[in-house]
C-alpha cells in the first residue's frame, strides 16, 4: 500500500506502529544476546549442553537426595532399554549412545500441602553422562559434564575447580570417584523399580 492512499492520520499511526515494532525487536534482540542459550555451552575439552537437547523429556531412571540437595536421573531411550534389560547387574555394558541427566535442585519444604513434603525449590546445577566407548576410551567409555545454574541471571554456566565438588575442565571431571563402581559400568545409579 503506497503512501499517497492513505490519509495523514494513517500515515502517522504506521509510522509509530513501525517503530514499536522496532523497538520491541531491538529489545528481544538485546535479551537473546545477554541471556545466553544453555545449548550453546560447553565444558572445555568435554560435553556440550546441546548433545543433550530433550533431556527435560526423558524418562525417570530414579530420584536421589544427597548433600542437601534433592535430584532426578533421567534417561534416553537407550539408557532405560538398558537398565530394563538388566544392566549393569546382568554383566552387560550400557550401549554406546546411552545418556543420563542428574537435576539437582535446593530443596524447600511445602508447609501449605498435607505432611509438608519436600519439593524441588531453585536448580543448583545439572550433571551429564554419555557412553561413547570411542571417544572416552580412556574414561571407562564415558564422559562427563556439571553445568551450574546461576539464578540471580537464569542461566548455566560449567562447572569449576572452585565449585563444590570441584569440577575439572573436561569431559573426565567424573571419572575418578565413578571409579568405585568399575562393576556396574561406572553407574551408582539403580533402575527404581516400577
Amino acid at each position: 500500500m503506497s503512501a499517497q492512499l492513505l490519509s495523514p492520520g494513517r500515515r502517522i499511526t504506521l509510522a509509530r506502529s513501525a517503530a514499536v515494532f522496532l523497538a520491541v525487536s531491538a529489545v528481544a534482540v538485546a535479551y537473546s544476546m545477554s541471556a545466553p542459550d544453555k545449548y550453546t555451552l560447553k565444558v572445555p575439552n568435554g560435553l556440550a549442553f546441546s548433545e543433550f537437547k530433550g533431556y527435560e523429556d526423558w524418562p525417570v531412571i530414579a530420584i536421589s537426595e544427597n548433600g542437601g540437595l534433592i535430584s532426578v536421573i533421567l534417561g534416553n531411550r537407550e539408557m532405560i532399554d538398558a537398565f530394563r534389560a538388566g544392566a549393569p547387574g546382568n554383566g552387560k555394558p550400557f550401549p554406546d549412545g546411552a545418556r543420563m541427566a542428574k537435576i539437582h535442585w535446593n530443596p524447600k519444604k511445602n508447609e501449605a500441602y498435607p505432611g509438608q513434603p519436600t519439593v524441588p525449590n531453585t536448580i543448583h546445577d545439572i550433571d551429564f553422562m554419555v557412553k561413547d566407548g570411542k571417544r572416552f576410551a580412556d574414561s571407562g567409555g564415558w564422559g562427563y559434564g556439571e553445568f551450574e545454574y546461576e539464578s540471580s541471571s537464569d542461566t548455566f554456566r560449567p562447572g569449576t575447580l572452585t565449585d563444590k565438588p570441584a569440577q575439572a575442565n573436561d569431559a573426565k571431571c567424573g571419572f575418578a570417584c565413578h571409579t568405585l563402581v568399575k562393576t556396574r559400568d561406572y553407574v551408582f545409579t539403580d533402575y527404581g523399580k516400577r
